[in-house]
């Protein structure tokens, strides 16, 4: 089974019956997460009834991507899970925000962190980490793996680094904020979904799925706006969702 399902993707906060980012990667067994923003550990748990994870890949030290690490730690810590240390692969900062809301608790005794960004074996995937422009230093991932290649933004705004990061992609996840005056701003953290389909487009990919939905945004509106630019699957990200990788169904 190799498949991405959608753990969350409102942007800022969730909205009601949603969450915010975070994405379960299943690959014949291995289990990766991308984010754990706010609310997304119990659709995680809802996946994974066993809370077992092989690897947790965070973006950027924002609450609404990284949240819900804090409750995974203290499931492993509390909750009798055992085992190794959970490989984390993150930025500077995500752990100084974990940390915050457990000062007196060590992190490390239950992750293993992995710097970001840089290039690492992780599991069956080779893992890249891409800077990404946004208000704190934020990664985009490249995961590839026999011959397939999910690619997932983050945060960022508009650059050429998009391209690169989602080149030939089976799965390119873009975030397309669509928040109101955004493309007026002087320095450029975040995107539209029209410029979603322009990067997807500028890198090959063959499907893109659109996340990270600024609260109360028209999630058909913006897959309309997508497809101007791009001319593959366009998917919006919604909670639950499940995408088969390698194929052209869900």
């Amino acid at each position: 089974m190799r498949q991405v399902t959608v753990l969350g993707s409102s942007g800022a906060f969730p909205e009601p019956g949603r969450a915010c980012s975070g994405f379960a990667v299943d690959w014949d067994g291995y289990r990766l997460v991308l984010d754990l923003g706010y609310a997304t550990l119990p659709r995680l748990l809802g996946h994974w009834p066993d809370g077992a994870v092989d690897a947790v890949v965070i973006t950027h030290e924002h609450p609404d991507h990284c949240i819900d690490l804090h409750g995974l730690f203290r499931m492993r810590l509390y909750g009798g899970v055992g085992g190794p240390r959970l490989p984390l692969y993150c930025p500077p900062g995500v752990l100084d925000r974990i940390s915050g809301l457990e000062p007196d608790a060590d992190l490390s005794a239950v992750f293993d962190l992995h710097p970001l960004p840089g290039a690492y074996r992780v599991g069956p995937f080779d893992l890249i980490g891409l800077s990404l422009p946004h208000y704190v230093p934020n990664v985009g991932v490249r995961l590839a793996a026999d011959g397939l290649v999910v690619a997932y933004s983050g945060d960022t705004g508009p650059t050429p680094v998009l391209a690169e990061l989602g080149r030939d992609a089976d799965l390119f996840i873009v975030e397309a904020t669509d928040r109101d005056g955004e493309t007026s701003q002087p320095t450029r953290n975040l995107m539209t979904s029209t410029e979603a389909g322009h990067w997807a487009r500028r890198a090959g990919a063959r499907r893109l799925m659109l996340t990270h939905f600024w609260p109360g945004n028209d999630r058909a509106a913006a897959v309309a706006a997508a497809r101007l630019e791009f001319d593959g699957a366009v998917l919006a990200a919604e909670e639950d969702l499940t995408v088969r990788l390698g194929t052209a169904g869900r």
